[in-house]
């Protein structure tokens, strides 16, 4: 081995060419193949843009994403690429290809027929059958895109009056499934505990998936796990936490975002210090599943270009609750 790398001043190819020298020379050959995949420490998070249909909003753009999304995803260590909802189906498995996870955000679409829920619905199919196979890619869905999972699982609308507008709310937790669950895993005791007794989740929903529809329907109890639930203004049951049980699929009825970065004092946004920390958390969790996809894009440049780096967001406190947009 000496002959083969003499000297120690070596980068940590050299090292791992070193080991499989090692293993060759013992006649160790399979071995070599099981050794750790290098992590990928890039990821990139797709986010569907949605269409502008509010007429204060027209004139910056067709298709729009709250910045508080990408702050969210930047946050937890990942890069956004916006995709935009008029590409063809090739161009949508390209895209699926190259980056590490999707996050379906909140909003107001037709959940069944609209365009938005038409290339989620691609997704979601290409998502399905590379985590089938092996190939390791996470879905988010924050309040509408929650809703919007619970449709593609089960097949249609399942969405009942569920209202809890303007409402900060703590979780009413499940206790095995939310103790045990990969979303919370390695919570701190105190933030746990918090959780369940601190308003720290805000709520800013008109329907939701009632606690009675979801038992009631077979595709959605195999699919997803119940994390936690709530009780809606009117009196439903929703639910409000979720999460794939084998699948790396995750909902939110609430928005972890706005804890940290929307400051409408007209709005129920959590900001105590758990409130922060849970969004935090929950950030790093997220792009932390992104990073066990390797997905990647062939060319730098295309990758470059394909950020959210590209497009600057508008102010638009005035004409929205959002503080920064971004139009395309």
């Amino acid at each position: 081995v000496q002959q083969i790398l003499p000297g120690r001043d070596r980068t940590m190819a050299d090292a791992g060419f070193l080991v499989c020298a090692c293993l060759v020379l013992t006649g160790c050959f399979c071995c070599c193949a099981a050794l750790p995949r290098p992590p990928n420490d890039r990821p990139v998070i797709g986010v569907l843009t949605q269409m502008v249909s509010d007429e204060a909003l027209k004139p910056f753009g067709k298709t729009y994403i709250p910045a508080s999304y990408v702050k969210y995803v930047e946050s937890g260590g990942g890069r956004v690429m916006p995709i935009r909802l008029t590409l063809t189906a090739a161009e949508y498995e390209n895209i699926f290809r190259q980056i590490n996870g999707l996050l379906f955000i909140g909003g107001a679409v037709d959940l069944e027929t609209s365009d938005y829920a038409r290339v989620a619905k691609l997704f979601y199919s290409l998502a399905l059958k590379a985590n089938d196979a092996g190939d390791f890619f996470p879905i988010w869905g924050t309040c509408m895109g929650m809703q919007l999972l619970t449709v593609l699982v089960a097949g249609k609308n399942l969405l009942s009056s569920a209202t809890a507008m303007n409402l900060a709310l703590p979780l009413e937790l499940t206790s095995a499934e939310a103790a045990s669950s990969r979303m919370f895993e390695g919570f701190p005791e105190e933030l746990f505990k918090a959780l369940a007794q601190e308003p720290l989740t805000g709520n800013f929903h008109h329907y939701g998936i009632t606690l009675e529809t979801f038992v009631g329907n077979q595709q959605l109890q195999r699919f997803f796990s119940i994390l936690s639930t709530n009780v809606a203004e009117d009196g439903a049951r929703f639910v409000s936490t979720l999460e794939g049980r084998k699948h790396p699929f995750y909902g939110v009825q609430w928005h972890p975002e706005v804890n940290r970065f929307q400051w409408d004092r007209n709005m129920s946004f959590p900001h105590s210090r758990h409130a922060v920390q849970l969004s935090s958390l929950l950030a790093e969790f997220f792009t932390n599943e992104g990073r066990k996809s390797l997905h990647r894009f062939e060319d730098p440049e295309e990758e470059a270009s394909s950020l959210i780096y590209n497009y600057a967001p508008v102010y638009a406190v005035n004409i929205s609750a959002y503080e920064q947009i971004y139009f395309f």
